[in-house]
């Protein structure tokens, strides 16, 4: 079986060199520009929240943030109680801290 980064295929899109549109694609964005944006039909796709609205965006499911190396001192009693609750206690930590901070970009979000 081949090595993960061997079955990777990458694709790079030159923006100075990009493919050649065929006759009816190149009639296609010419009758587009040429439309007054009031009669373009956007009904599929509706216009974007205003930025205040994207607090409330979910996020991809499969996304996984960065995960960083970091020291941490904490008092002895909050690690023995992490630890005590079974393996994991750097997740648990990491997810207490993470509902915290969910919590306070919500109240600071404009309403």
């Amino acid at each position: 079986m081949k090595a993960k980064h061997e079955r990777t295929i990458k694709r790079t899109v030159d923006p100075a060199n990009l493919p050649v549109l065929s006759v009816e694609q190149q009639q296609m964005l010419a009758t587009l520009a040429a439309k007054p944006d009031a009669a373009i039909d956007y009904s599929d796709a509706p216009p974007a929240a205003p930025g205040a609205e994207w607090y409330r965006a979910a996020l991809n499911p499969l996304y996984r943030p960065n995960k960083q190396t970091t020291t941490v001192r904490l008092d002895a009693d909050i690690l023995a109680w992490l630890k005590s609750k079974g393996s994991g206690y750097q997740t648990r930590l990491n997810a207490i801290l993470r509902e915290s901070m969910l919590q306070e970009l919500k109240q600071q979000a404009p309403k």
